[in-house]
């Protein structure tokens, strides 16, 4: 593996450097991600830069920062380098292929054609590097009809499933899951796929292509409900909380408008002690409910009067007795109630960044704790093109007058 140029950074995939050849979200992530354990990830932008620059609102959430940085982009791609280079020049391919020589990853989500057209594909790369990995993320996966085809987030979360599946049955069409969860874990699943090709090659000594689309990632994500539906021939219901047969594994409003998530999916367990810590012991002997065992049966009446009885309390005094049961539950909250958490503060899920452009931000943080070697948020998003000469004058022996060339051609800012 390659020398890290970083400094102070100690994450489990130090001494690795990654070129991320990606836009928008799905790729950059999976690149992000790595950096966030230490690689040394250089982004490579066109010479007007990834359109993630540009969005100046996602899904309605305003994206606009001061000093000119934006909230997806900064979200999408921290903890990078920035290189900008324009690949229609044979300089600008020049100075991406010296990189590829010493590079361990090489990343890119373009559609089909594109890398080939500026000589950015895997049988170009290997050649140079063949222990490279080489890690394609895309829309509908690399065979089939469908396989160039663009895609983004909303297009995987319709072809994979996923919008149905968070589609409740009273709605009048399918819903979508904010967030862009579909790019999120394509790109979690990338890195998966990434870190475990540099295993195979520590071992085996072979670099190698690894694939990952929308369209796979976003069907493993619901990986169980498509299991099932596959073994059983019935699909997996999406929730319905007035037709449940189950009434501890449903959804319940709270006095204090708050909601309550209880999922204890056994109910031989739980019946008991769960109508004794609400008071509704007389249940047990009532003949409306003769032959619900467990509370295992679906009972318009017995939905009611336990809904009744949650809206009879806050969820802090629920919180309070069910503690005393070793219930299963959990409050319903908002992405901005994230912050407050006592649980996501006290385990550093939010953390603080002091951003040298915007001053100190809270960021969600890298997942995963390693006890030895952490990882975490070690730098913002790259400005376009920010450490252009750095990389080509400290890594690839280019000089001042070489850049001002390059710049001449066009091939850098």
């Amino acid at each position: 593996m390659s020398v890290n140029k970083i400094v102070g950074v100690d994450g489990p995939m130090k001494g690795v450097k990654v070129l991320d050849w990606t836009m928008w979200q799905f790729g950059p992530v999976a690149a992000s991600m790595l950096g966030d354990m230490g690689a040394d990830v250089i982004k490579i932008e066109a010479l007007d830069g990834d359109v993630g620059r540009a969005v100046s609102v996602m899904e309605s959430a305003k994206a606009g920062l001061p000093a000119g940085r934006n909230a997806y982009f900064e979200t999408c791609n921290r903890s990078k380098r920035g290189l900008a280079v324009n690949l229609k020049t044979e300089e600008g391919r020049r100075i991406v292929h010296e990189l590829v020589k010493n590079a361990d990853v090489f990343i890119q989500n373009f559609r089909q054609g594109v890398a080939e057209r500026l000589s950015m594909d895997y049988e170009t790369l290997k050649e140079i590097n063949p222990r490279l990995i080489y890690a394609t993320a895309s829309g509908f996966g690399p065979e089939g009809p469908d396989s160039g085809l663009g895609s983004l987030d909303g297009c995987g979360q319709a072809r994979a499933g996923l919008m149905m599946a968070a589609t409740p049955p009273w709605a009048k069409h399918p819903v979508s899951v904010r967030g862009a969860p579909s790019d999120q874990v394509g790109g979690i699943t990338l890195c998966l796929g990434i870190l475990s090709a540099l295993f195979a090659r520590e071992s085996l000594g072979i670099g190698q292509k690894v694939e990952v689309s929308h369209l796979s990632s976003s069907m493993f994500l619901q990986g169980l409900a498509i299991g099932m539906d596959l073994l059983t021939d019935s699909s997996f219901p999406t929730l319905d909380r007035d037709n449940v047969r189950n009434v501890m594994y449903n959804i319940y409003l709270c006095k204090d408008e708050s909601w309550i998530r209880i999922s204890n999916p056994q109910p031989a367990r739980y019946w008991k002690p769960f109508v004794k810590s609400m008071d509704l012991e007389y249940i047990l002997e009532d003949d409306r409910f003769e032959g619900i065992e467990g509370g295992a049966a679906p009972s318009p009446e017995l939905l009611k009067i336990v809904e009744d009885r949650f809206a009879e309390k806050t969820f802090k005094e629920w919180d309070q007795i069910f503690r005393q049961h070793g219930f299963i539950y959990a409050k319903i909250q908002t992405v901005s109630e994230l912050k407050d958490d006592p649980q996501v503060i006290a385990n550093n899920y939010i953390t603080d960044f002091d951003h040298p452009s915007i001053g100190p931000i809270k960021v969600c943080n890298f997942p995963v704790a390693f006890s030895e070697t952490p990882a975490g948020v070690w730098k913002e998003a790259p400005e376009l093109g920010q450490d252009t000469e750095s990389i080509l004058i400290d890594e690839l022996g280019y000089d001042w007058d070489d850049i001002v060339k390059l710049q001449e051609a066009e091939a850098i800012l």
